[in-house]
């Protein structure tokens, strides 16, 4: 039965995702009306298929009289995917050959029809090889330009269809190119428009006005009703089906909407699939790896390990993860684990049984202590996973902006004069903050109402805190203080504290457990709001919006497709796996039960859409200004940050290839204004996808050629360049895992401390350090997790690398891409210069790992390089 979840004000704000299954995109209905309505919805749905194969039944059947001394067309069909195709038997064994129903659209208008088209003579006999085959059309000489493919699937089984080439005879032109890339299911028609070239909608033949409007308004759906796995309808919908409250109540999660007056909503129930349009699913070799990590092998790990809070005796026992590995159940030893999975699982030496066993990262293969080091510490936050947390330090002091009749005094305990002792006296607070030498991890007005929540949780604990660096003069961060706070609560007064470097024992294990927790906040952070919410949450609204509003012959979908690949999927999947109720991310991180409510909290007081292009985020943290005469038109504030380094080489790439490419369609702002289908667009991203916060000031306008630039490549880049920074990071950075924790498990020692506790504290630190980190079970489903989160796959997608069918089709866009392709090699070159720089001390040193996250290129695995096109894994 559908249950009821109290919406706190936090969980407005929280960008769409796609209709789920028996979830209506536009109202939620109470259970004992669902029946109904479902019923009547589905009715609605079948007359308007069968409206749509009324239409082209009726064309099929008038086009039988077609002449047949005219012109022949014939057309290669490529197919593939679970579609199999067979040959003739003599033995008269049952074969599948394909039979799909095919016609031609003519871009010239029949006044009478409506329709110009021609009757395909397909031979499904005529294998041309591989899984190419053979048809035949007869065309009369004045049928036109042929502008679109008519394709109905005959047998009982989903085909996927990779293309169709059509020769004309005697025509020396080039081939048209029908780039499909899509499954047909059983029975349905589908419409193919030619890749060789695009159209505004204002310069739509005449032919192919109607199909067009058509091909959208089925995209679109009507908004009601229950998604089918066959359908190609994108549609917009709460995440009110992350909790489970019918198997457990403690499984209740809030609804996270954008509707500003509703305090109280129905939660969905939960279903064991997600609705992804099928042409936005995982290819064969993407869904069997993350599937046998997250649906086999982590439930083999939960066998194993049986007491969930049992935590690391020593140092060694986690080196054992890397060494030894973990025994799996020997039921398991069967499972293809090590086929599909080997660099996560291996087998003993007998072979009789599979081990879970990690490859040691880069970082601790280099310099084993390396997390234990202040330089370390600091040098991943301009050069790790999570370089977009660090901002200058431009007030002083340091004040909370919360409430402090709720949370306490706001004022910080980092005061000037322990500043300046902690720099030796080199400057004052004043002189340090006009020389823009102050940085800053600030987690705490974002984590502090979160503090009492989480420690009322199982074997969790939490602290806000601020992290202050100061820049020496070769570009490098020293930590000089952090602060850690609880609040105040009915039951206790605030508690905070500042840890300083120290060189006494007692000060130093103190230092080190704070750096810590600042390490398991900068975990959380990194996945929950630079990752989850910035690229894969925000950017699905973009790609419901393009197929919905952008015709598949738009020369804008047609851009920004390959940069939309595989998200809708990987964002189902982690509905499913990681970020629902006692999923993967509820279980490892420190959030726990309220993750998604952190990142609902981080939309509503950080996002903003015009300060996701990286330029505009480095000035908002002050890690950049504005400088005419500077390379990129911008000055960094710390001169070796090679995050902002590379990611504005590639920035710029971007750019310049989507410059070119958006002039070569629109050569003036008029023409940008009067495209209906690309404003159609742009208002439903902020009124649809981004609804709460459609009314912001700061949603760029969409009038000229420069506002399309900017919007589109701020998409990309967060698609591309943000999401690689990010992502593929998460294993070379925290799979070992005392680098980056995920979960804090035990409180400062000297938080309200009792005198045996601190005793025991004093007589082994390391023991304290080793409570607080994740449990095995905790540390070993994050590690195996981020290792298949950090892979790439061999069909991965690399920005710049492939052009597109429809950009090789256009010699101005072909060349355009090519400059673009060029200057991501160019790229990759200047980034290995720069790793090889003794002057860049943030990215060559002893035992630092050369910063790679934006190098263009990669070969499959987890490699700690390579920007794919989209947010795909």
């Amino acid at each position: 039965m559908l249950k009821h979840a109290v919406l706190p004000p936090s969980l407005l704000f929280f960008p769409r995702h796609p209709s789920l299954p028996g979830a209506g995109a536009s109202s939620v209905v109470a259970f004992s009306q669902q029946r109904q309505w479902r019923r009547q919805r589905r009715q609605n749905n079948r007359d308007n298929n069968n409206k749509v194969r009324r239409a082209v039944s009726s064309l099929l059947e008038q086009l039988t009289f077609l002449n047949e001394s005219r012109r022949q067309v014939t057309g290669l069909l490529t197919v593939g995917g679970v579609f199999e195709p067979m040959e003739n038997t003599r033995s008269g064994e049952s074969i599948r050959l394909p039979s799909l129903q095919l016609m031609l659209l003519s871009d010239d208008l029949d006044h009478q029809t409506g329709w110009e088209a021609a009757l395909c003579r397909y031979e499904p006999k005529k294998r041309i090889g591989g899984n190419t085959y053979e048809a035949r059309f007869i065309v009369p000489p004045n049928f036109g330009q042929i502008g679109a493919v008519v394709v109905r699937n005959e047998i009982d089984i989903d085909l996927f269809l990779n293309d169709i080439v059509l020769t004309i005879d005697g025509d020396n032109s080039a081939p048209l190119l029908f780039d499909c890339k899509s499954w047909l299911h059983s029975t349905f028609v589908r419409v193919f428009f030619s890749s060789n070239k695009s159209y505004l909608p204002s310069k739509t033949p005449a032919g192919l006005v109607g199909m067009r409007q058509h091909e959208l308004h089925i995209l679109r759906g009507s908004g009601t009703g229950e998604r089918k796995k066959f359908e190609r309808i994108y549609d917009y919908d709460v995440y009110n089906d992350l909790g489970n409250p019918d198997s457990d109540p403690g499984l209740a999660r809030p609804v996270l909407e954008d509707l500003v007056v509703v305090s109280d909503r129905i939660s969905e129930q939960r279903s064991a699939t997600v609705y992804v349009p099928r042409d936005e699913g995982f290819s064969k070799v993407k869904q069997e790896t993350l599937g046998s990590v997250i649906h086999n092998l982590l439930p083999s790990v939960e066998t194993a390990l049986v007491d969930s809070q049992m935590g690391f005796p020593s140092f060694t026992a986690i080196d054992e993860l890397f060494n030894q590995g973990l025994p799996l159940p020997l039921q398991d030893t069967t499972h293809t684990f090590r086929t599909i999975v080997p660099r996560l699982v291996k087998a003993t030496t007998a072979g009789a049984q599979n081990v879970l066993r990690f490859e040691q990262p880069e970082m601790i293969d280099r310099d084993k202590f390396s997390w234990l080091k202040d330089e370390e510490f600091s040098r991943q936050t301009l050069a790790g996973f999570n370089p977009l947390s660090i901002q200058l330090v431009a007030e002083f002091p340091l004040v909370s902006k919360l409430d402090p009749s709720i949370y306490g005094s706001p004022e910080s305990l980092i005061t000037a004069e322990l500043i300046e002792r902690e720099i030796k006296g080199v400057m004052t607070v004043d002189e340090a903050l006009e020389q823009k030498k102050l940085f800053i991890l600030d987690y705490h007005d974002l984590l502090l109402p979160f503090v009492h929540k989480v420690r009322e949780l199982e074997d969790s604990t939490l602290y806000a805190s601020r992290t202050l660096f100061f820049l020496s003069p070769e570009s490098t961060l020293l930590p000089i203080a952090i602060e850690l706070t609880r609040p105040a609560s009915p039951k206790q007064p605030q508690w905070r504290q500042v840890f300083t470097p120290c060189w006494d024992a007692t000060g130093a294990w103190l230092w080190r457990l704070a750096k810590a927790h600042v390490a398991v906040h900068d975990s959380g952070y990194h996945q929950l709001v630079s990752h989850w919410l910035r690229t894969h949450c925000c950017v699905e609204p973009y790609v419901i919006a393009t197929n919905r509003q952008l015709s598949q012959m738009h020369p804008i979908y047609r851009l920004m497709h390959p940069y939309f690949r595989y998200t809708m999927e990987i964002n189902a999947f982690a509905r499913a796996t990681l970020i629902n109720a006692n999923g993967i991310i509820e279980q490892t991180f420190s959030l726990g039960k309220y993750s998604m409510e952190l990142s609902s909290a981080a939309y509503d007081k950080l996002w903003r859409f015009d300060m996701e292009a990286l330029p505009a985020d480095l000035i908002r943290r002050g890690m950049a200004v504005e400088d005419p005469e500077a390379e990129h038109g911008l000055r960094l504030t710390i001169d070796d940050y090679p995050y902002a380094q590379d990611g504005l080489l590639i920035w710029s790439a971007i750019e310049q290839w989507v410059a070119d490419y958006v002039g070569h369609y629109y050569p003036s702002p008029a023409d940008v204004a009067a495209d209906s289908e690309l404003q159609s667009w742009w208002t439903e991203v902020r009124t649809k996808g981004h609804a709460d916060k459609q009314h912001e000031p700061w949603w760029p306008s969409l009038n000229t050629q420069a506002d399309l630039v900017r919007i589109l490549t701020t998409i990309i880049w967060v698609a591309s360049g943000h999401h690689a920074a990010v992502n593929f990071g998460q294993y070379p950075f925290a799979g070992y895992f005392p680098n980056r924790p995920s979960i804090a498990r035990a409180k400062m020692p000297v938080e309200d401390a009792k005198e045996d506790d601190l005793a025991a504290f004093q007589k082994k630190p390391e023991a304290a350090l080793l409570r607080c980190f994740p449990s095995v079970i905790q540390a070993t489903k994050v590690m195996a997790t981020l290792d298949v989160l950090s892979d790439h796959s061999p069909d991965e997608e690399y920005l710049g690398k492939d052009a597109e069918a429809a950009w090789r089709k256009n010699p101005v866009v072909y060349a355009a891409f090519e400059r673009f392709n060029c200057r991501l090699r160019e790229i990759e070159a200047i980034i290995e210069g720069r790793n090889a720089d003794p002057t860049l001390k943030n990215r060559c040193g002893a035992g630092i790992v050369p910063y790679q996250l934006l190098r263009p290129f990669s070969e499959p695995g987890v490699t700690g390089m390579g920007v794919p096109n989209s947010i795909s894994i």
